[in-house]
């Protein structure tokens, strides 16, 4: 199977930890509209059927299920599927199947939709990933991801920053999970929240924030912060793509009409099933 047990575990436990129970529901929506910014709603027929590919706390499907006719929530952890029942309690047109990705119980062709968010960057084969979800759509039907960006819109400065940044999440991520989790709260208080508030404060002073980092988390909690750093710090797999990259992982997929949304998160994207 596409993915990597251990992987799974630690996303399992982050999801237990965070459940996203004590975010907002303004920050919520806020954060979906941006995930979902390129997504063609007009064009999902009435009553969808559709998947949500890892779907974690179940954040996401909260936000489309009201939306379409059914949704079916996959992933490959039993415990980020307990989180996600209890966040979906009282939503009747969803779900929940514990799969991998290249597991899920449809028949080929059968999805009128499907999204998968920051998922496929942690398997060991993205592409793979990306296929066996196209091989659920129908014909025309749109498929959106969410892949880390390897920062090919960023200053020479920025990419450095972030190679040292990643030589130490190369390392923290293969501890336990108690003491990866432990210096990431130390990380949030230390360089998130302190980023991010000097972020807000820059961009009330008047100026351009965009490439400041971490400046998308001005907006965002604490709490967000701290379930963010220990996704960065915490997991074993991570592939990062610039835009054509991504641009050619679909293709192969077999989708075309590709859209890259043109704001943060990067890279959001969207195609539709040849």
């Amino acid at each position: 199977m596409n993915l990597d047990q251990a992987t799974v575990r630690d996303f399992g436990r982050e999801w237990r930890r965070f459940d996203q129970r004590q975010i907002s529901r303004a920050e919520l929506i806020r954060a979906f509209n941006e995930y979902f910014a390129v997504f063609p709603w007009d064009s999902v027929p009435r009553g969808a059927v559709g998947f949500d590919a890892g779907c974690g706390s179940g954040r996401w499907a909260a936000q489309v299920a009201p939306r379409v006719g059914h949704l079916h929530c996959i992933d490959a952890s039993a415990d980020a599927l307990s989180v996600a029942r209890q966040n979906l309690i009282g939503v009747g047109n969803v779900s929940t199947h514990e799969a991998p990705i290249d597991g899920m119980p449809f028949a080929d062709g059968s999805m009128d939709f499907g999204y998968s968010l920051g998922v496929l960057h942690h398997l060991p084969d993205p592409q793979a990933g990306l296929i066996a979800c196209v091989k659920a759509l129908k014909p025309g039907a749109p498929m959106l991801v969410y892949i880390y960006y390897a920062l090919d819109s960023r200053p020479a400065w920025f990419r450095m920053l972030w190679h040292v940044s990643d030589v130490f999440r190369g390392t923290v991520s293969r501890t336990p999970f108690w003491f990866k989790s432990a210096v990431a709260e130390i990380v949030a208080v230390l360089v998130y929240w302190p980023l991010a508030s000097a972020a807000r404060l820059v961009e009330w002073l008047g100026f351009d924030v965009a490439n400041s980092p971490l400046s998308e988390y001005r907006w965002r909690s604490f709490y967000t912060m701290r379930n963010d750093a220990l996704d960065r710090l915490g997991t074993r797999i991570e592939h990062r793509m610039t835009r054509v990259q991504i641009g050619l992982l679909m293709e192969k997929a077999g989708l075309s009409e590709i859209r890259f949304s043109e704001s943060a998160p990067f890279w959001c994207v969207v195609g539709r099933k040849i």
